[in-house]
């Protein structure tokens, strides 16, 4: 125990003295977490939409009013050739509507009328609600003028549990969380390791009493001790800006979190056993850490979206336990009974980091 709190001393007191490490600890965490929790936004608003309006009545005017009244789409104006046509093209609107002379007369005749709606389907899922919103006005217009029942023989009361008002900062910030305490502490650990070899004070260490599990568990140590100080001040600030606070019982998120941390230590420790320089340690953070934990974790696209044989991936991405905590802990609140497999899973994880490791790290050591 002394060999391993001797090389945590020896840890914290390098990395005191390193000012662009520190920036790295503790600076770009709360610069990602500002710019992922203000940036990433799921929810589709202000799409441009062109309407082109060739009855000119009060009633395709009420029409109008109808689609700008959601809130979600913004009116586009278009003067140089077909604005329908030639806007969607050259990307100045999403979507165009239509709506043909007869409009007013056929409805009022009590007849059947086309509008036509053009869609820009580049980005499917953007495609997707313009075409359910203005399919929704569209419903309730014919409602408001007697077009078609008012009321229907089964009616579906829905009540939004957990996120009632449908606030995108609950289902982001807890998320931004798994992504940023899984990049910044594995990519100090990364660095730590690596510097090692870069200055040559590995030898001292392969040719000293210390053992490999030591080593790992006094440098796991000392950057466990700097990710929990990060985590406290990520998390503290996201909760004063964003207003993410913790409900229900905090012991499962913060049993959550240490483990977390651990993962992401170890696995940082060991792209360090494993790289023999700062680049190629960086780049393992950057393309194994980063492109997983942020595309195969659950973070912003569901997990049962991934096709087989990928979809089998996200089961060893300690980020994906990791989200689903945060997510309890911010905005579900259940607790241990709805997150004791995330937890084992971490634990796990962790155990396989640190082993794989261990028995790297043992046979670059010269034999005593």
């Amino acid at each position: 125990m002394k060999r391993i709190f001797a090389q945590c001393v020896k840890e914290i007191a390098q990395f005191r003295r390193d000012r662009l490490t520190l920036a790295l600890a503790f600076l770009l965490p709360f610069i990602t977490l500002v710019i992922f929790g203000f940036a990433i936004r799921l929810e589709s608003k202000d799409i441009p939409l062109i309407v082109q309006d060739f009855n000119h009545t009060n009633l395709s005017s009420s029409y109008i009013e109808r689609l700008y009244g959601t809130n979600q789409f913004v009116p586009k104006q278009w003067f140089g050739g077909n604005p329908t046509r030639d806007a969607i093209d050259k990307g100045i609107a999403k979507a165009a509507v239509i709506i043909p002379p007869e409009f007013s007369r056929d409805i009022q005749a009590g007849r059947s009328t086309n509008v036509q709606v053009l869609i820009d389907a580049t980005d499917v899922n953007n495609a997707r609600v313009i075409k359910n919103s203005i399919q929704r006005v569209t419903t309730f217009f014919m409602q408001e003028h007697g077009l078609i029942p008012a009321t229907n023989s089964i009616t579906a009361r829905m009540r939004l549990w957990f996120n009632p008002g449908r606030l995108e900062s609950l289902y982001i910030v807890p998320g931004v969380y798994g992504v940023v305490l899984w990049i910044f502490p594995s990519l100090l650990s990364a660095i730590a390791m690596v510097r090692e070899k870069e200055k040559g004070t590995i030898l001292q260490v392969y040719t000293s009493s210390i053992s490999a599990t030591e080593l790992l568990l006094g440098k796991g140590l000392a950057y466990l001790l700097i990710a929990i100080v990060e985590t406290l001040i990520v998390m503290i600030l996201g909760s004063i800006i964003f207003q993410v606070g913790i409900v229900g019982n905090p012991i499962t998120l913060l049993l959550g979190t240490l483990l977390f941390l651990t993962d992401s230590v170890l696995f940082g420790l060991l792209l360090g056993v494993r790289s023999s320089n700062q680049n190629a340690a960086v780049q393992g953070v950057s393309l194994i850490g980063f492109m997983t934990s942020l595309l195969l974790s659950g973070f912003i696209y569901p997990l049962n979206n991934i096709p087989f044989p990928l979809s089998l991936l996200p089961n060893v991405i300690p980020a994906r336990y990791y989200i689903d905590i945060t997510r309890d802990g911010f905005v579900r609140g259940t607790g241990f009974a709805g997150v004791w497999f995330d937890l084992l899973m971490l634990a796990v994880l962790g155990l396989v980091f640190f082993n794989v490791s261990r028995r790297a790290l043992s046979r670059m050591q010269l034999p005593s």
